[in-house]
């Protein structure tokens, strides 16, 4: 099998081929808007919006950026992400307490509840106006992104149903929340949330538990780069000590290099292959 030229605007459920282009998509995310909407253009989208603001929370976070890119077919929202080491140090941070979940439910991590707030409004409104015909909604975002694409698809399942995503892809996703809004998450969004995690990327393991948690629907990464549904406990244990001495000269470099967006991007690819 190998991937198709493009994505497929038609997708309504999960596939491989869907997984590897959503992150090429939260990939393009990083890059300048010139950039972004050539190719989105190329990938058959006629409508892009870029969405940015700043804000001054007490973490290195500079601001929040996303795109929407919009078909006749299909919308895709994809948010930024973050340096690995820049988002470990936001983290670690654990002086600030948790907030109020959208619609009231469950808590979720400050910083991120306040950089989607930031840029909430606007992205709402972008959906309001390019669907305009039933298109398929789909969330994505890498590292940071990741989180703020579980959070907003959070946000619009139980504030604004509507607007509700077709579906959610996360690479390399920090935790974001507790475990009452990730029960109602896991619920509302059950085969339509997928979220990537390569070997021994560092993020996926921040902030820490039990204050925070994960939403289900893993999709593990091995040390071989090869894709899984579920990582069993005592093989997965396993892979990632593998995964931690790939590399003699230095084994602690895992957990960042894991994380790069490329690294997932590949993986992908690989699988598809």
């Amino acid at each position: 099998m190998s991937y198709p030229p493009t994505i497929d605007h038609q997708a309504t459920k999960y596939s491989l081929a869907h997984a590897y282009w959503l992150a090429r998509a939260s990939d393009l995310a990083y890059k300048d808007e010139a950039t972004i909407e050539k190719q989105v253009r190329a990938w058959g989208f006629d409508r892009v919006r870029h969405h940015q603001t700043r804000f001054t929370p007490p973490f290195p976070l500079q601001d929040t950026q996303a795109y929407t890119a919009a078909s006749d077919d299909m919308i895709i929202t994809a948010f930024r992400g973050t340096e690995p080491i820049q988002i470990k140090d936001w983290l670690s941070d654990a002086t600030t307490p948790p907030v109020p979940g959208p619609a009231g439910t469950g808590y979720v991590h400050y910083g991120f509840g306040e950089a989607l707030e930031s840029i909430y409004p606007e992205i709402k409104s972008t959906l309001e106006d390019f669907r305009n015909d039933g298109q398929s909604i789909w969330f994505t975002g890498h590292s940071l992104g990741g989180a703020l694409a579980m959070l907003a698809g959070a946000r619009m399942h139980l504030e604004e149903p509507r607007l509700a995503a077709d579906g959610v892809y996360t690479y390399g996703q920090p935790r974001v929340c507790d475990r009452l809004l990730a029960a109602a998450y896991n619920k509302g969004f059950k085969d339509r949330m997928y979220r990537f995690v390569n070997n021994n990327d560092i993020v996926p393991h921040l902030p820490p538990e039990p204050a925070f948690t994960h939403v289900n629907a893993l999709r593990y990464i091995d040390s071989r780069g090869k894709l899984h549904e579920s990582m069993p406990l005592l093989s997965g244990l396993a892979d990632r000590a593998r995964g931690l001495t790939a590399d003699a000269l230095a084994p602690a470099s895992d957990g960042v290099r894991d994380h790069f967006i490329n690294n997932y991007v590949a993986a992908l690819e690989k699988n598809l292959a």
